[in-house]
């Protein structure tokens, strides 16, 4: 008896925990409904479910299918799941979502913990939930009302997220959507940052130390000295998370949690990394593109937040080679250039007052980003200028890396004048891909780019171009011989307004030369007789054929020395046609253009013309090889370099001991003030030019200031590089010679050496 009146007392508790429980369920569908419909807040749409709308990064892609860099509003580059390690994805669940691969989108013992302890034994959020709060809801809302109807909508994203993806799609998402700092959004751009690396090729170690930073990316960053304790602490809680869950057995944890913390930092701003001065020359390409494109919707394209991929022609590892060989030579450069600059007055300037001085500086404040910047802010010219007085800390370049100092920007902007800076490109004449393009010696502090942007006397660089015009109209042979006299072309001939008589660079007159050994010597004299007989005109038209801007060259006979102010880009192209059999290829630098789903949206198209005769390029490539065998460019033979110890000491591997044909043409202008070499080969052509900023930045003289001692050590190198690359191809064969050959082009001049005496500026070999 008892025990019946025992049960049926119970009853009624039954009764109120079952009516308790169903309201619990009722409620909490009500509230995941109330929620979906919207009325905690707005929630997304399917659309934005299937296609969250994230920024990402467009990459840009060399040849051989390196990143070369990317532009970002947020540095994010997705990832597929299958090219993250087994190790970062298990590191990953193990210390985020330990029942990851158990639950819906929603952990109920997380839960129900998280409730009962309030959150002091860890939180309950999911993978799927964290990735809800950080794609779809507001985290930016404060106070309790917000944060629980946060957490609701969070819950019912993750339940919709776990319906629409795979839990290996929900992975991927998550690591590409997280912001890991210092320029990193996503997991790729992540272990290209901290790791130099791509996400597959990480370790576990570098797995375990990118997913510590799930918890706080700044308080547990290994690249800050203050928080590399806190990441080093919380990367071995990782590994001792992956034991736990069976991911590592115990003696693997201890000797990895035994590891230093280490990381090889490679941000990824628009001033680091390779290519910086092509990618600036590249985006000018792209927001041109954008202009003049449209997506299927009618809008314009974002270079920042759309992932478009572009593949470009440049190869990295030429690109590379090319950065190599300008830091290396223009550092040693720069030394011998501050040696002669020690007891200049006006150093770096010459031949300059102080009042040119100041106008110069001047200028090169008005057309800073700074004075820009605070003019477009409506400050007064008289403000803005009082500012550049006012000492301030700042970074300022030394070939010794970046130095922390305080001076006012006036004097920054003196100080980095004293640089000498570089424009280098590199091209294949038969499809005018571009494969190497350095704009300068350092983007971040000059910005002015060398390669397309400036343009530059080219000196006797410009005197092929006469020669191939007299070539090609009169059929002339390199054998030809013109007496080495002073010459003079009169008032009235050819529109000059004066008589003309150009001087050779040293005085050396009186020997009868051939137009070979008159190019390779770069003989004034003959080379204003040449223009004589073809007129300037021709010599302008020709220039134009071959790609060069003509429209400020005046047809005057002075530009068979090189007076036109043209850039390294023009000039590349130009000798190009040469190589190619008289066929000009424009050059380019953009292969193909994709959108974030591998749609091709631009492919590029050549252009091509025939300009002069094979005939006519092969003369003409005769003529420069004799500049590499007998002239200003025999340094590239080991023959021809002078046995100079100090030489030797400085920089290893030279002489280059070239052996295979070379075409090729040094320039030096007017007062040293600029050094050029641009080079051949029958697959590739490369342009060099050193100089400084301003004219009146040189050397003193044409031993050091001379392109044969500026310019063409860097193309040296850079060949050398690429020759000793079995990936790279690269021709050593003889430029090929045409069916049928009406012209001598051997001659019975050829120089030995021991004929050759040092009797003039092109044969000191710089000692570096």
């Amino acid at each position: 008896m008892n025990k019946k009146k025992s049960n049926f007392n119970k009853r009624p508790f039954v009764k109120r925990f079952w009516v308790f429980y169903t309201f619990l369920c009722l409620f909490a569908v009500s509230v995941f409904v109330l929620a979906s419909i919207g009325l905690f807040g707005p929630m997304p749409p399917f659309d934005d479910l299937e296609n969250p709308k994230t920024n990402l990064a467009t990459e840009i892609i060399s040849q051989d299918g390196k990143t070369l860099g990317k532009y970002f509003k947020q540095n994010r580059t997705p990832v597929e799941f299958d090219k993250l390690p087994d190790h970062l994805v298990n590191a990953l669940v193990a210390t985020e979502d330990e029942r990851y691969y158990d639950h819906s989108g929603i952990d109920a013992r997380g839960t129900l913990r998280a409730i009962a302890y309030l959150g002091k034994k860890g939180g309950a959020s999911t993978l799927s939930q964290q990735l809800a709060k950080q794609l779809f809801t507001d985290m930016n809302k404060t106070g309790l009302l917000n944060r629980l109807t946060q957490k609701i909508k969070e819950w019912v994203i993750a339940i919709r997220l776990e319906k629409q993806y795979t839990k290996n799609e929900i992975i991927a998402m998550y690591f590409n959507i997280y912001d890991f700092t210092r320029g990193a959004v996503g997991i790729r751009s992540a272990a290209r940052v901290y790791f130099g690396k791509e996400p597959e090729d990480l370790n576990i170690e570098e797995s375990a130390t990118l997913v510590a930073m799930f918890k706080n990316s700044v308080l547990y960053n290994p690249y800050r000295e203050k928080f590399k304790k806190n990441s080093l602490d919380r990367r071995n809680q990782v590994f001792f998370q992956m034991y736990r869950n069976d991911f590592l057995t115990e003696k693997e944890k201890d000797s990895l949690q035994a590891l230093p913390l280490t990381i090889n930092y490679t941000p990824e701003y628009s001033s680091d990394g390779q290519a910086t001065y092509f990618r600036a020359e590249l985006k000018k390409f792209m927001n041109k593109w954008i202009d003049e494109h449209r997506k299927p919707d009618g809008t314009k394209y974002n270079l920042y937040r759309d992932g478009l991929k572009i593949y470009t022609t440049l190869d990295s590892d030429a690109q590379q080679y090319a950065e190599n060989a300008v830091q290396l030579h223009m550092k040693n450069l720069q030394k011998e250039f501050d040696n002669r600059n020690k007891y200049n007055k006006t150093a770096p300037f010459r031949s300059v007052t102080n009042e040119e001085i100041d106008k110069i500086i001047n200028q090169a404040i008005r057309n800073s980003d700074r004075f820009k910047i605070l003019k477009r802010e409506g400050m007064s010219n008289d403000s803005i200028l009082a500012t550049f007085d006012k000492p301030a800390k700042m970074k300022v370049f030394s070939w010794n890396g970046k130095i922390d100092t305080i001076m006012t920007p006036r004097d920054s902007i003196y100080y980095h004048k004293r640089f000498l800076n570089v424009g280098m490109m590199s091209m294949r004449p038969q499809t005018g891909a571009i494969k190497a393009w350095v704009g300068g010696i350092d983007f971040e502090n000059f910005k002015y780019e060398h390669v397309k942007q400036a343009k530059r006397q080219v000196g006797s660089t410009f005197k092929p171009l006469v020669y191939a015009t007299a070539i090609d109209q009169l059929h002339i042979s390199p054998c030809m011989e013109y007496p080495n006299t002073l010459f003079t072309i009169p008032k009235g001939k050819h529109g000059l307004l004066e008589d003309w008589t150009p001087k050779n660079s040293s005085d050396d007159y009186g020997e009868i030369k051939t137009l070979k050994k008159a190019l390779a010597e770069s003989v004034n004299t003959i080379t204003a007789r040449v223009i004589d007989q073809t007129g300037p005109q021709p010599v302008v038209d020709l220039a134009e054929k071959l790609g060069i801007d003509t429209r400020r060259i005046e047809p005057y006979p002075s530009i068979a020395l090189g007076t036109p102010d043209l850039s390294v880009y023009e000039m590349v192209s130009a000798y190009s046609t040469f190589a190619n059999k008289g066929v000009y290829v424009s050059p380019y630098y953009v292969e193909r253009i994709e959108d974030k789903n591998g749609t091709v949206l631009y492919q590029h198209t050549p252009e091509s013309r025939d300009v002069v005769s094979h005939e006519t390029a092969y003369v003409t490539v005769k003529l420069l090889e004799g500049v590499t065998k007998h002239g200003s460019g025999r340094r590239l033979r080991g023959a021809w370099a002078v046995n100079n110890a100090v030489y030797k000491k400085v920089v290893t591997g030279y002489p280059y001991d070239f052996e295979n044909d070379i075409a090729g043409k040094t320039g030096t202008t007017q007062n040293q003030s600029d050094g050029w070499f641009i080079g051949m080969v029958p697959d590739l052509a490369t342009g060099v030019w050193v100089g400084g900023e301003d004219r009146s930045v040189r050397f003193n003289s044409i031993t050091y200031g001379q392109g044969a001692t500026m310019a063409l050590p860097i193309w040296g190198m850079y060949m050398k590089d690429l020759y000793n690359d079995e990936d790279f191809i690269l021709s050593k064969e003889s430029f090929e010679e045409p069916n049928t050959l009406s012209i001598q082009v051997e001659c019975n001049d050829e120089v030995k050496p021991e004929d050759k005496k040092e009797k003039d500026n092109t044969d000191f070999d710089f000692a570096f």
